[in-house]
């Protein structure tokens, strides 16, 4: 494991995305909430999100951030499904690999219940689309500044 102490806190975000190809008939009942085994979407939205938040358990020498934020998006269509993952923390390391963990366990929770009627799915293009880290003074600086301008707008109000 790397040694982190040294560096400072930072919020970071990262966001990851993946696909998998299904036969358009496999698409039509995840749509119309047909698969034997539930809510497709549901589901690995749930189980995406769960596993961001288990990434250090799963992968060996990844460290154990706090994540303040993470949403699963699915959308499906004729011939697949898309899912974005988008982490968020304040921590002293990235947060990439929750956001591929979510994106690869929602994945593969969509393979697992749509497996009985669609043999041909294919995972794919599993990536990190961005992140982003910014100190976390500017962030606490930049609330700061927009609740002052909220309480002047509120002192405002009551003048007139």
């Amino acid at each position: 494991m790397v040694d982190v102490s040294a560096k400072p806190l930072s919020t970071r975000t990262a966001v990851a995305s993946g696909r998998i190809a299904l036969q358009k008939q496999t698409a039509d009942l995840i749509c119309k909430n047909k698969i034997a085994k539930g809510n497709v979407v549901a589901t690995a939205r749930i189980a995406g999100i769960h596993a961001a938040k288990q990434t250090a358990h799963l992968i060996p020498l990844c460290h154990t951030i706090p994540l303040s934020d993470v949403k699963v998006d699915i959308e499906v269509f004729d011939n697949g499904a898309e899912v974005r993952c988008v982490a968020r923390t304040i921590a002293q390391t990235g947060v990439e690999m929750e956001a591929l963990t979510g994106v690869a366990v929602a994945l593969l929770t969509i393979y697992d219940m749509c497996k009985a009627v669609d043999n041909e799915m294919e995972i794919s293009e599993v990536r990190l689309v961005t992140k982003e880290k910014r100190a976390v003074a500017a962030v606490y600086s930049s609330r700061r500044n927009s609740a002052k301008a909220d309480d002047r707008r509120s002192r405002k109000k009551g003048r007139s």
